[in-house]
């Protein structure tokens, strides 16, 4: 007959929730969650370990008083646009429904489904406020072109032993202004070019530029703690290369507005259980590559840690707080993650950063 089908050959209710693109929260008759999707851990920026046993509010609140209300009514279902939750690092927009399983006296289902920038109802803030530094990307291309060209001029009278710092400025030159044209697209949707690139490759050559550019602030050590077996990431190579300069330079500055000597560290390693809700994609991508720059600084103010992604937000005196927004957004253009915890006993700070892993050949 056609269109039969096997049933047994169906995905169970199992893989299709966590193939969702959308947060999906179990909670129980005692309001603690019970399991959750990939797409829930990727929104509250975190493992499910760590989001189950806990209370939605505890997980998302402080939420609207009217919502609330609503959740304690726990055999009505609810429907909440334009929501405002926290994330655990930031705030993030959301619609959400509460749907009551009959079957089950007060066990819920809850969905969140994140509100991107890129709805016109929210043009004026989040990622779009970072059009405002693409109106001048034009005038920047014109010293760059005349900078990029001392450079070469500067390296046909140098020795050899120095040619080196003269490819640098030109290579630096280049990838500047390759970064410009990406920033003339960060209004827009579209998801920049992806290739199989070493992560390691792309670390050291972020570490090297910050070297060079140390000049009077004086040099911080940097420890490297990498893991040889780890497989090439699904990168744009210069957006990770400009992620890892601002996520390195930042953890320098930290370290050296610390009490004692600074300290920083670059690990990477092969995780597994967390994934991105890639919508553009229409599926969830899976981010087994992480990066994590760790420093031994003072750490974030408690008014800012929530904040430090959004634009306009920084804890410098001189900071424009756009650094961190502006990595946000190029990781999510590969379809990352990126979020960061404080360990007060240790006092260390991390930034973790979560990459796709390129497909194997053959």
């Amino acid at each position: 007959m056609a269109g039969a089908f096997v049933a047994d050959s169906l995905p169970d209710a199992r893989a299709q929730i966590a193939g969702l693109i959308f947060a999906v929260l179990l909670i129980d008759d005692a309001g603690r969650i019970a399991e959750v999707n990939h797409a829930a851990e990727s929104l509250l920026g975190t493992s499910a370990s760590r989001i189950v046993g806990a209370s939605l509010a505890e997980r998302i609140g402080p939420l609207d008083k009217r919502v609330e209300a609503r959740l304690r009514e726990t055999d009505e279902a609810l429907v909440a646009r334009d929501l405002v939750i926290s994330t655990g690092n930031t705030e993030a927009r959301v619609n959400m429904t509460v749907s009551p399983l009959g079957s089950f006296p007060g066990w819920r289902v809850v969905t969140l489904s994140e509100i991107g920038y890129e709805d016109p109802a929210h043009k004026q803030g989040g990622d779009a406020m970072l059009g405002a530094p693409a109106v001048l990307a034009h005038e920047i291309k014109n010293p760059l072109a005349a900078i990029r060209g001392a450079g070469q001029l500067i390296a046909r009278k140098l020795p050899d032993a120095d040619k080196k710092l003269a490819r640098m400025i030109t290579d630096e030159v280049d990838r500047i202004a390759r970064l410009i044209d990406r920033m003339q697209q960060l209004g827009s949707t579209r998801t920049g070019p992806v290739e199989p690139c070493n992560p390691h490759e792309a670390i050291r050559a972020a570490i090297a530029t910050l070297r060079a550019a140390e000049g009077e602030r004086g040099a911080v050590e940097i420890r490297e703690e990498f893991d040889p077996s780890l497989p090439p990431v699904l990168a744009n190579r210069d957006a990770l290369e400009q992620v890892l300069i601002n996520l390195v330079s930042n953890a320098r500055d930290a370290a050296l507005g610390g009490e004692g000597p600074a300290e920083i560290t670059v690990q990477t390693r092969f995780v597994s259980g967390l994934a991105f809700s890639a919508v553009r994609h229409g599926r969830a991508v899976p981010l087994p590559i992480e990066i994590t720059v760790t420093d031994n600084g003072p750490g974030i103010s408690p008014e800012l840690r929530d904040h430090v992604f959004e634009p306009f937000v920084s804890s410098k005196v001189s900071g424009q707080g756009l650094g961190l927004s502006l990595v946000r957004k190029l990781v999510r253009d590969m379809n990352g993650n990126i979020s960061h915890d404080r360990d007060q006993r240790s006092g260390l700070t991390h930034f973790r950063l979560h990459l796709p892993q390129a497909r194997r050949e053959g």
